[in-house]
């Protein structure tokens, strides 16, 4: 299933995309608040479980291809993390982008059009989204689509001596949304 914005196409993952997707996974910019880079197996595998995910689900985290250029761009979606988190279980939004499509306002407007997609049409009651204390340009983009700070919590996946441990949580509910 493919979706728009104005600017955007939010949709199903393509072969061609992994090369693109592999070159900004190892980008030490893209990937600051992610604790490293990937490799291409990484970066491949990654997309394997996006892929299989999205079967199983019917959303997920989408390609995003920019519709003036059709550039693959990055992703922005849904996820059910896989680890335990202090406020499991829930859903996520998330979202990566390549470097040269930062500072345009993509983050935000495919963001608010996956919102939209979970509450309504996969009736979704409540997502939320946490990043690295530090990534404040991440918490921008929270804010902008709708979403409440909450709290701070230390993550369980990220060992006890990193500067990136501490995060912070946000919420949005549907009812929250107009």
């Amino acid at each position: 299933m493919e979706y728009q914005t104005e600017r955007l196409i939010l949709r199903p993952w393509r072969q061609q995309d992994r090369e693109p997707y592999a070159v900004l996974n190892s980008n030490p910019e893209v990937m600051r608040y992610l604790l490293r880079t990937l490799t291409r197996e990484e970066s491949d595998k990654m997309v394997d479980i996006i892929e299989q995910k999205m079967a199983a689900n019917d959303w997920g985290l989408w390609a995003v291809e920019e519709k003036s250029s059709g550039a693959f761009i990055g992703f922005v979606g849904l996820n059910i993390p896989t680890y335990e988190l202090p406020f499991s279980p829930v859903i996520e939004i998330g979202w990566r982008l390549d470097k040269p499509f930062w500072g345009k306002g993509y983050a935000p407007e495919a963001a608010a059009k996956a919102l939209e997609i979970g509450f309504n049409q996969y009736g979704i009651a409540e997502i939320v989204a946490f990043t690295a204390l530090e990534n404040v340009a991440s918490q921008r983009v929270m804010e902008k689509i709708g979403m409440r700070r909450c709290e701070e919590f230390d993550h369980p996946a990220v060992s006890e001596n990193s500067p990136l441990r501490r995060h912070v949580l946000y919420r949005i509910a549907k009812t929250q949304t107009v």
